[in-house]
């Protein structure tokens, strides 16, 4: 019995906001932000929610699953901006979509958190305590970005990513797993939360925005990811030359084209979906492996490796057969 991927969907905010967009509010330009990180546009929300996104990427994913919401046993939305401390976005999902049977809760593993959740349900479907599950990663990213704060803000975008799990019979599924995280160094990716608010305290009135130290989170990226990578290869009894496609966290085209380095992996195995989507955490994964099944990339028998890293520090890896 193996947890194997049966559906996908995805959602992005209607508007797009381009390079050359952002050059009219800061000093930066299409170069500038291009050249350094891939990224030449992103969506951001307007009315859209992190819910809203992701019940939507939730009906397609289970679409292209050809399954119900009342099948759907266990829901898990990986997220670090959701809209509400409570409810967790999972269970305003679970209402949104009719997934009436299904136990529906949250995670933060920040950029891993899609797949820190493919874990999470790949355990309870292979100990037989549920069968189908809906996995989520979603956010809302704009809302916690310093907008004057040129070399982060550029970076980020925001959507929502699904896919539908379902314990099966066959070869097919999850080969292998890893995932790890390093606290000590979390602090080099952050954002503050609301601070102690009691008689006894004067509350500080600040917003507290994304906090990021780009060249300590390359170094983590480009050392964890590949030894994550091949470790998780190894497990499931295969090389690096076995892997059709390697689905990768969208940070920055320069993580992605160091990771192939070091694995001497041709780029064209790395699909990118950051050039027109930007970063959007823990929903980078699932749309870019939305994108890929829809334009038919994905074949019966492929085996494609997925990774995720990011604040936390956190990182996980998997190796699936399609």
């Amino acid at each position: 019995m193996r947890a194997r991927i049966i559906g996908t969907g995805s959602c992005l905010p209607e508007t797009v906001v381009t390079n050359d967009d952002l050059a009219k509010i800061m000093d930066t330009s299409d170069e500038w932000i291009s050249s350094r990180t891939g990224i030449r546009e992103r969506h951001l929300v307007k009315e859209e929610t992190t819910a809203g996104m992701s019940a939507e990427a939730a009906r397609r994913a289970m679409e292209s699953a050809g399954v119900s919401a009342e099948e759907i046993d266990l829901l898990i939305v990986g997220t670090l901006s959701a809209d509400h401390v409570t409810p967790s976005c999972a269970c305003e999902v679970q209402a949104r979509i009719g997934a009436v049977n299904a136990v529906a809760f949250d995670i933060n593993a920040a950029c891993a958190g899609f797949m820190f959740a493919l874990n999470i349900a790949n355990a309870y479907l292979q100990t037989g305590v549920y069968r189908t599950a809906l996995i989520l990663g979603a956010e809302t990213l704009s809302k916690i970005m310093d907008w004057n704060d040129r070399s982060t803000c550029v970076l980020f975008g925001d959507g929502a990513g699904a896919a539908v799990v379902r314990a099966e019979e066959g070869t097919a599924g999850l080969l292998a797993f890893d995932q790890g995280s390093d606290g000590v160094k979390g602090g080099v990716l952050a954002c503050r939360g609301r601070s102690n608010n009691n008689p006894l305290v004067e509350t500080p009135k600040e917003l507290s925005y994304v906090h990021m130290d780009g060249q300590e989170v390359y170094k983590f990226a480009v050392t964890a990811v590949p030894h994550s990578l091949q470790k998780t290869i190894q497990a499931a009894g295969l090389a690096v030359e076995d892997i059709d496609y390697f689905a990768l966290h969208q940070a920055n085209i320069r993580i992605l084209q160091s990771v192939a380095k070091r694995l001497r992996v041709t780029e064209d195995k790395f699909p990118i979906s950051l050039d027109h989507c930007g970063n959007i955490s823990a929903a980078s994964v699932p749309i870019l492996l939305d994108e890929m099944n829809r334009k038919g990339m994905l074949k019966p028998g492929m085996k494609i490796a997925l990774s995720g890293f990011g604040g936390g520090l956190t990182w996980a890896s998997a190796v699936i057969e399609w």
